[in-house]
């Protein structure tokens, strides 16, 4: 049995000279805190294709993820609880040669199947071989009937999944920018196409060199899960700390303090680069005086 998520999660003040300076209101919406086996946006992106998976009874996941995917971990434990076979294709046919690192490890023990596939295989079967980098793609059929997950679980069900964030936030208005880090667009299509009018969303882009495709596979995701396109959103790119995975020294420095101050322990490749980008920018009077900040906590710290 898959444990019952822990919804509304909190949504806590976070008082910092920095904000109020920049007379800003900075407070987090503790997503890390929704499920103890899939924490944060992965709980609401998953949560909907697993009831997917179970009313339609499909027996096995498939699903897409490089060396350190919090996805494929997510995938790996939820199936595992609910009684279902996953498979992992992971990017980098070399990692099928060395030691497992911890991630994958997890993965393995919670009972996923790895399939290691070379870049461009990999390209292919998330079926980004195309000119435009689109498409929903596929892995090869050796693995007969199963459900197919998308790179990082974002796709139409997703995104309703990750518009619930926004439910839970009472009172949007026009000082409101709800933000959050993006990988691969679910999360923040999702709280773009639940907010009130006014209220505005904010994407933290994570991966370097992504300006225009983030915004269109937003973009794609919005016109999948509601055949409409949603405005009041945008992608800050930089801050994503030297790429994917990558995590500087001077955003370590910045996430040991933070938690040495507020005493929320941080997941650095996604949720630390967010509230990088926002005292940087209010630092900067990217924001009006009033603005109120909502920075989703995405996710839980890498165990190891």
């Amino acid at each position: 049995m898959l444990a019952v998520p822990r919804v509304p999660t909190p949504v806590v003040d976070c008082p910092d000279e920095v904000f109020e300076r920049a007379g800003v209101e900075l407070r987090l919406k503790r997503d890390d805190l929704v499920h103890p086996l899939v924490p944060g946006n992965k709980w609401r992106k998953l949560g909907p294709n697993l009831e997917l998976a179970v009313r339609e009874g499909h027996r096995r996941l498939v699903t897409f993820g490089g060396a350190y995917s919090t996805h494929l971990r997510a995938v790996a434990l939820a199936a595992g609880a609910l009684g279902l076979e996953s498979v992992g294709l992971v990017r980098g046919e070399e990692l099928a040669r060395a030691p497992r690192n911890w991630s994958l490890r997890a993965a393995e023990e919670a009972g996923m199947e790895l399939v290691f596939l070379s870049r461009a295989e990999y390209r292919e079967a998330t079926g980004r071989a195309g000119a435009d980098g689109a498409g929903s793609g596929g892995p090869p059929g050796r693995w007969g009937p199963c459900l197919v997950l998308p790179e990082g679980g974002s796709n139409a069900l997703a995104v309703r999944g990750a518009r619930e964030v926004v439910a839970e936030l009472a009172g949007l208005g026009e000082r409101d920018v709800v933000c959050c880090p993006v990988g691969t667009g679910g999360t923040l299509a999702g709280i773009a196409a639940g907010l009130p009018p006014g209220a505005r969303a904010l994407g933290v882009a994570v991966l370097r060199g992504a300006e225009g495709y983030l915004e269109g596979e937003v973009t794609r995701l919005h016109r999948e899960a509601y055949g409409r396109e949603f405005g009041g959103w945008r992608i800050e790119h930089g801050f994503h700390g030297g790429g994917y995975g990558r995590v500087p020294a001077a955003l370590e420095e910045f996430a040991a303090g933070f938690e040495r101050r507020h005493g929320v322990a941080l997941e650095r490749r996604y949720v630390a680069k967010t509230l990088a980008a926002l005292y940087g920018l209010a630092a900067a009077g990217a924001f009006p005086p009033g603005t109120r900040l909502t920075a989703v906590v995405t996710g839980l710290p890498d165990p190891v």
